[in-house]
């Protein structure tokens, strides 16, 4: 979806497609934060959770200051930029490099599947209710993962 944003001529486009990133991006988080990775807590895990919440404030503040901006704006191409290394960053190199292989050494494929439904469930709920409006108020600090380890 980052490539479609990059590649359109139209603002309008863009910002419609930067909308829906953003509202996948914000549900994604909000999915790991309050479901995945307090799920997922454990010794060996703990410390790469913390900086994956870190990673998430990183990408909020992104999407908060680009949902400030028109599509138009000259800043708006470069925070894309910026955006989609934290994304990929996150997701390929510590999410699939680094947590999940951990992850699907500690739990049952049917742990992890049922893991998985409640995450997608929340993900259903989440996504029509426009969650990149949350976004600006969640720059702040890292999420409180509410770990008891």
């Amino acid at each position: 979806m980052i490539a479609q944003i990059e590649d359109s001529d139209d603002s309008d486009e863009k910002e419609e497609l930067f909308r829906q990133l953003a509202d996948k991006l914000a549900a994604h988080a909000t999915i790991e934060e309050k479901i995945f990775y307090p799920s997922v807590m454990e010794d060996d895990t703990h410390e790469q959770l913390l900086e994956s919440a870190e990673e998430h404030l990183q990408m909020k503040r992104i999407l908060a200051d680009m949902l400030a901006l028109d599509a138009d704006d000259e800043h708006f191409d470069a925070k894309l930029s910026v955006l989609k290394e934290e994304v990929r960053h996150h997701a390929r190199d510590e999410e699939e490099g680094k947590l999940f292989p951990v992850v699907r050494k500690s739990f049952s494929k049917d742990e992890l599947a049922a893991l998985g439904n409640e995450c997608l469930a929340m993900f259903e709920q989440l996504i029509d209710q426009e969650p990149r409006m949350n976004v600006p108020a969640e720059t702040t600090q890292a999420a409180s993962l509410d770990l008891a380890i």
